[in-house]
């Protein structure tokens, strides 16, 4: 070996030392994470905002979303980087916020409030959506298609508020089923602390699931272009009636729900989960019942749940999931992360419901699955978006020393209303701000963006929506796990 390959060698030593010294001095802050993910849907905010409002770069917009149908709908949250109120995402965002704080509302210390929050900004609207009208369900505000052709500020938004809605005669089971599970998820959450709120909630889930089950049929067919190709939905709607029945049973503990979810009958078994495909989540959820309660009724749904763990868990011989050299969960191609947040939820939320009563299960292969297995993975994630992988890059915009600058992301890539008074038009905001190489000018605290490709890279790039764009789905799956790992840190 000659001199200058052992000195490299011990300054490579050197330097490994320096790092994992730098490591331990910066472990992960969950808690801070925790709160910046939560402070991130206030960005996200549409309608009038409140006197507490903590992102100040962000002004009333939308205010009179509805009025083409002669209702008000406004309020609730733009899905990602547009002016858009999709609801199908808007309300698994809303049922994710709710599942986790009724799992780790007592991790979450004082962000219990943001999170309540968080849900009832979007409850308000969903409520807005299913009362306004009887017969309809207003299931969106906005036409994407013109929408996506323009670079502009909420406040100062000038396109068409198309207002969209599912009826008896065009359904949408799958929109309504999933407004059901929100209203019925978060009227848990506000049991307690607003219980007349809470039976509204619950009164109208039941009134909008029963619309989705009588009335049968996609929303995508009803409503074609103003939805697909953004939010179709392309596992059909009998994942959303699972869901949905589910989530009323978990509210009610109505036997009406139960031999409802029991009539679904056989559910196919994916390996993700997500807005549109809700199987994986809702055998988790049911599957409680079989550990936490010991309910033999529910024993098909810990067995749907452990079929679930065993493809995702890398050494598993039925694992279908593939992993970056880095580490990251890897599914698809288009915003990965929204797949990684939501299943971490639910390996977090089984190893949780294992650990209650010391349970394991075996994939086969000699594979024992412990509810450290599951945590461990989990915790893998969430720390590979927090900045533990090859880029030291943190996916959660305003956490840690390096994170997104460029994210797809309108509000925050224009100049706010108190730096550029002037109204910036439809095109007015592509040369001077979107094409532009200089970060955004405001920072979307929290958000959490598309992630990494296959490769572990990340190019940083406002036009690449597929990697930089950020979304109120993949924020609302990690708040529960960032509380669960800020409590057991």
């Amino acid at each position: 070996m000659s001199m200058a390959s052992s000195s490299s060698n011990c300054l490579f030593g050197v330097l490994t030392l320096l790092l994992l010294v730098v490591a331990e001095c910066n472990p992960v802050n969950y808690r801070d994470a925790l709160a910046k993910s939560l402070l991130f849907f206030q960005g996200q905010r549409s309608g009038r905002l409140p006197p507490d409002q903590q992102l100040k770069w962000r002004s009333n917009s939308a205010l009179f979303d509805g009025r083409l149908a002669n209702v008000d709908l406004s309020g609730g949250y733009y899905d990602a980087g547009d002016n858009v109120k999709f609801n199908f995402p808007m309300a698994f965002t809303t049922t994710m916020l709710s599942w986790g704080t009724l799992e780790y509302g007592k991790r979450m210390g004082p962000e219990i409030k943001e999170a309540r929050a968080a849900i009832r900004w979007a409850t308000d609207y969903l409520l807005k959506c299913a009362t306004s009208t009887p017969g309809r369900l207003y299931v969106g505000v906005g036409d994407p298609n013109v929408d996506h052709k323009c670079w502009e500020r909420p406040e100062d938004m000038d396109t068409l508020r198309t207002v969209y809605w599912v009826s008896p005669q065009n359904p949408g089971s799958d929109v309504a089923a999933e407004t059901a599970a929100a209203l019925a998820a978060a009227s848990i959450v506000f049991r307690t602390v607003d219980p007349t709120y809470s039976n509204i909630l619950l009164r109208n889930a039941q009134k909008v699931y029963q619309f989705a089950y009588q009335h049968q049929g996609s929303y995508s067919s009803s409503l074609r272009s103003a939805v697909c190709p953004f939010y179709c939905s392309y596992s059909g709607f009998k994942d959303e009636l699972l869901w949905g029945a589910a989530w009323l049973f978990r509210a009610t503990n109505a036997v009406y729900y139960y031999n409802l979810v029991k009539s679904l009958g056989a559910d196919d078994q994916p390996d993700i989960f997500s807005w549109d495909n809700k199987y994986a989540g809702a055998h988790v959820l049911l599957s409680r019942r079989a550990l936490v309660n010991g309910d033999k009724n529910f024993e098909q749904y810990k067995q749907e749940a452990e079929n679930f763990m065993c493809k995702i868990l890398p050494n598993s011989p039925s694992s279908s999931t593939q992993y970056t050299q880095g580490g990251l969960m890897y599914k698809l191609p288009d915003s990965n992360l929204q797949y990684v947040t939501s299943i971490t939820f639910l390996l977090t939320t089984y190893s949780k419901y294992m650990a209650a009563t010391k349970h394991t299960f075996n994939c086969g292969g000699g594979v024992l699955v412990t509810p450290n297995t599951l945590r461990s993975i989990a915790k893998r994630q969430v720390d590979y978006i927090l900045g533990e992988n090859p880029l030291k890059m943190s996916y959660m915009v305003g956490y840690g020393p390096y994170y997104p600058k460029r994210i797809h992301h309108r509000g925050s890539s224009l100049p706010s209303l108190s730096a550029h008074p002037q109204a910036i038009g439809c095109d007015g905001g592509f040369q001077p701000f979107y094409y532009s190489m200089n970060p955004n000018p405001n920072i979307l605290l929290g958000a959490i963006v598309g992630g990494p490709n296959q490769n572990d890279g990340f190019p940083d790039e406002r036009g690449d929506y597929s990697h930089s764009e950020p979304a109120t789905y993949i924020n609302a799956a990690l708040v529960g796990p960032l509380a669960y790992f800020a409590a057991t840190a």
